[in-house]
């Protein structure tokens, strides 16, 4: 099971940092190049099928990563007994900051908060964490291996 569940957990991982190095990276100057009501056309295309992609990829990734922090939870019982539990529990830390950083988003999104800015911050800042955990990851593999 643990081999099923980490290939999930890599391939969710990828796809998810995926959408939001575009989003950040390559689509927000891209969209920069089009006319006003292009730019809004194409946003809310991309935000409506980017919604309904990532709701299932969020629940693979966060799902085999319970899976795979379950194995381990004798190094998260005690985190500062190893490097390995440190960062493991680094990781969960952060992942957990960006299931605020979607409630924050839904929140403002209720209340018709949600500007062009914030969204533009609440991207960059989840892919700044998903960024650290992708390199937490590895260095856990340094650690454990």
């Amino acid at each position: 099971m643990y081999p099923f569940l980490l290939v999930t957990h890599l391939l969710a991982a990828i796809a998810f940092i995926g959408t939001l190095f575009f989003e950040v990276v390559i689509w927000h100057r891209a969209r920069q190049q089009l006319a006003d009501t292009a730019q809004s056309t194409a946003d809310q295309a991309i935000a409506v099928r980017s919604r309904k992609v990532l709701h299932g990829v969020v629940l693979l990734l966060y799902g085999a990563g319970v899976g795979l922090a379950w194995q381990y939870r004798g190094a998260l019982s005690q985190p500062l007994a190893s490097s390995f539990g440190m960062l493991l529990s680094l990781k969960i830390l952060l992942a957990l900051s960006i299931i605020g950083h979607y409630l924050l988003l839904a929140y403002w999104l209720t209340h018709a908060r949600l500007t062009a800015t914030r969204a533009s911050w609440i991207r960059r800042s989840i892919l700044g964490h998903m960024v650290l955990i992708v390199i937490l990851a590895k260095a856990m593999f340094y650690w454990h291996g």
